[in-house]
């Protein structure tokens, strides 16, 4: 389920609908880290390995699987283990993506084209 720019229906997600894919995915014992810490689909673009134990989730396996299935809804990859930060930003959906992920008007308003835009200014 790899998304595109135009295919983001994940960012209106409550918390309840995280953990309900969550439990599609094989996971019911985690449907509560993730509705207890309000884990929206806007916020899906911070749930990566370094951050599930604090979630309540510390089992590797499934943080490696779990971490997988996020990058894999979101469009985005893996940033390297050892990238610098004088390399050039991530990719433009995961810079999008954390833009989207707060809250307010500004950050309802925003669209991926628009993000591009402004981008290149």
């Amino acid at each position: 389920m790899a998304t595109s720019p135009g295919n983001m229906e994940f960012l209106q997600w409550t918390c309840h609908d995280v953990a309900g894919w969550i439990e599609s995915l094989g996971f019911p014992q985690y449907t509560a880290c993730f509705t207890e810490n309000f884990i929206t689909g806007r916020k899906l673009i911070y749930v990566n390995c370094a951050y599930m134990p604090r979630l309540g989730i510390t089992d590797f396996k499934h943080i490696q699987v779990i971490s997988a299935h996020v990058r894999e809804l979101l469009g985005i990859t893996e940033p390297p283990w050892n990238r610098s930060i004088a390399d050039s930003l991530r990719d433009s959906t995961g810079l999008f993506l954390e833009k989207k992920s707060r809250t307010g008007a500004q950050a309802d308003r925003l669209t991926y084209q628009r993000f591009l835009d402004n981008m290149r200014q």
